[in-house]
């Protein structure tokens, strides 16, 4: 019986991954998170499955890829067709799949908003499943984001993730799913902390990490150069969550600004940035919008900032440090952050630490240097390569513990 095979798996037998991912995988943000962890999953070996809204960027051919929201050139709009209808659509084509294709897969690895029905499929015929979290908790993010935005007296379009209106379509879902699923995958302590704060079992909760493409962010000659001058750079979405305004403050704060240049790449929400308006035109900060050219901007900047406020991983710290760029982050930001080792990290909203922070590197280029070094030192092991190898582990502990818990008959 396939039970038994499955029961008897030597571990050196690859892994048989169902791979749920109900956005465009290959495109920006999580978008390429999820195609860099297909992509370093089908390099050490796993059997991997992918079921995608869209396909955007090519897989490796050993990765099977089924599409939910596309049939060649033709694509169901998010927008048109509203984004929770078409993430309920993908749900339900993988749900039958998983229903048709019982004992098929070892694990099952789904996102957010789009697997309520595949786990419950998954749970019926006793596959277990990992939810990926990409930020914190729902009800921590939203309640974070809408608090700071109303201390700034800043509302969210209705449009936003984090508005009121998201919240009612979003949470109630979500949490649902939290409850339903086997593990909940946490790339950072602090997604995993906004869990055990809201009275998850730690048992429930796994930790894992987003990896760093080396290849396209590298240190160029001015991480080894002593220059006189002095470059922050933000890169990220320009909104309350991601915490620009204590970034900004900060900086204006700190002698920095006088002969320095701040950097921010990103697009702003409108009201954000007419709230931000009379820090925006100091001469020394410079909003740059959308680029393609972040690697080469990290590379020539001394510190990146990320003063988030909910953040699930953070992956442009990462990047930063595979620039030969110190990371200025929040504690919200990912735990491969160590304060004083790598990088400066300061508590939530605390834009007195972050400018002593910013100042210390000013003034103190040895230790720009020296947090440089041990950051680059830092990139082997967190490469996506190394992130794989974690993520394979996670999967074969979670099949070894649902052995334990879940008997035979029920699965």
């Amino acid at each position: 019986m396939k039970e038994e095979t499955i029961e008897k798996r030597d571990k050196n037998v690859p892994v048989n991954v169902l791979y749920s991912f109900p956005h465009k995988i290959g495109a920006g943000g999580i978008c390429y998170s999820a195609e860099q962890q297909v992509r370093a999953l089908s390099e050490v070996g796993a059997n991997v499955t992918v079921i995608t809204g869209v396909l955007h960027k090519p897989l490796p051919d050993n990765v099977k890829v089924l599409t939910t929201l596309s049939w060649g050139k033709l694509r169901i709009s998010y927008k048109l067709f509203g984004t929770m209808r078409a993430l309920s659509l993908h749900d339900h084509i993988v749900a039958k799949k998983v229903l048709k294709e019982k004992n098929k897969y070892d694990i099952i690895h789904v996102w957010p908003s789009a697997a309520l029905e595949t786990i419950r499929a998954a749970n019926s015929i006793g596959t277990p499943t990992v939810l990926e979290r990409p930020n914190a908790h729902t009800r921590y993010a939203y309640e974070s984001v809408q608090n700071e935005s109303k201390r700034l007296g800043i509302p969210l379009p209705p449009q936003n993730e984090y508005s009121l209106k998201k919240k009612k379509d979003v949470l109630e879902r979500e949490e649902e799913e939290f409850r339903l699923s086997y593990r909940i995958v946490c790339p950072s302590e602090f997604t995993r902390k906004s869990f055990l704060d809201q009275g998850y079992a730690p048992e429930k909760l796994v930790r894992h990490f987003r990896g760093v493409d080396d290849k396209r962010y590298y240190p160029g000659k001015s991480a080894t150069v002593k220059r006189r001058d002095f470059t922050m750079l933000f890169v990220g979405a320009c909104a309350v969550r991601k915490g620009v305004h204590f970034a900004l403050e900060a900086w204006l704060q700190s002698p920095a600004h006088r002969n320095g240049t701040f950097m921010i790449v990103g697009e702003f929400l409108p009201a954000y940035a007419e709230k931000l308006s009379e820090m925006l035109s100091h001469p020394s900060v410079k909003v740059l919008g959308h680029r393609s050219d972040v690697p080469e901007l990290m590379r020539k900047s001394d510190i990146l900032v990320l003063p988030s406020i909910e953040e699930g991983f953070g992956k442009v710290c990462t990047e930063a440090m595979c620039s030969g760029c110190v990371p200025l982050v929040s504690e919200a930001c990912t735990d491969i952050c160590r304060h004083m080792e790598n990088a400066l990290v300061h508590r939530i909203g605390d834009v007195k630490t972050l400018q002593e922070h910013i100042t210390t590197l000013y003034e103190d280029r040895t230790l720009l240097r020296n947090l440089r070094t041990q950051g680059l030192q830092t990139v082997p092991m967190i490469t996506w390569g190394s992130a794989s190898k974690r993520l394979i582990q996670v999967y074969r502990e979670v099949i070894d513990d649902y052995k334990k818990e879940v008997p035979i008959q029920d699965r």
